[in-house]
């Protein structure tokens, strides 16, 4: 499968915020966020093609790592991306999937973190409709929230967002603990800006606010 990149951080994101966890990302997408902070898998994808031999290898030397984040772009796209979780599960990994919920595929997974895509993503340009064609795919979030322990995360960008990502938790029967709102940025002073009010939502909803850690740490970079 295409890899973008493997490198050994904190989780930065939901509810396993701040804990070291080896990251493997995929490269390809089938969504073209406008917002999009990881570019090279999804609007212009880059990465070495790696067979799960390898791919496991390289993750399993981090050996104090006992959680593996299974990124992209779209993991679920991945040829072989099953295979790759049932490998991490045999050795006793935990195994969180960072999907968009458009694609379902069999796989080892104790965290199914799932980011339905809002009207607040979609792109201008030749990209716009297929974008916005894929972006909630109700079946594939049902099947997902049905067979998996899970979170939903929601990059909120304005007050209108908030019809829409009920709308979706309603359609889920999901409890709000299992909804969290990320302010919409890549700098931690977009970020605190925004999230003044998006945490106020989380306090009038019941919701859990989401602070993107990693960039808070580290900015906007590659490999964190």
């Amino acid at each position: 499968m295409r890899i973008s990149e493997i490198f050994y951080s904190v989780q930065g994101e939901g509810v396993l915020a701040g804990v070291p966890s080896v990251f493997v990302r995929t490269s390809g997408c089938n969504l073209r966020c406008s917002w999009c902070d990881t570019p090279y898998t999804s609007w212009k994808p880059e990465g070495e093609t790696q067979s799960v031999d390898a791919i496991v290898e390289r993750v399993t030397a981090f050996s104090a790592a006992r959680h593996v984040v299974i990124t992209g772009g779209e993991p679920m796209i991945a040829p072989d991306v099953a295979e790759l979780s049932r490998r991490f599960r045999a050795r006793g990994m935990h195994i969180t999937f960072e999907t968009a919920g458009t694609v379902f595929a069999p796989v080892a997974c104790d965290l199914m973190s799932i980011s339905p895509k809002l009207a607040n993503s979609t792109p201008e340009g030749v990209f716009r409709d297929r974008h916005e064609e894929l972006r909630i795919q109700p079946d594939v979030l049902r099947k997902l929230t049905r067979e998996y322990d899970y979170q939903l995360k929601f990059v909120v960008a304005q007050l209108s967002d908030l019809a829409e990502l009920q709308g979706i938790a309603k359609m889920l029967d999901a409890p709000a603990d299992k909804v969290i709102l990320m302010p919409e940025g890549i700098t931690s002073e977009a970020l605190s800006e925004r999230g003044a009010w998006v945490a106020e939502l989380c306090k009038t909803h019941g919701y859990r606010f989401g602070p993107r850690l990693h960039v808070y740490l580290y900015g906007n970079r590659r490999g964190v």
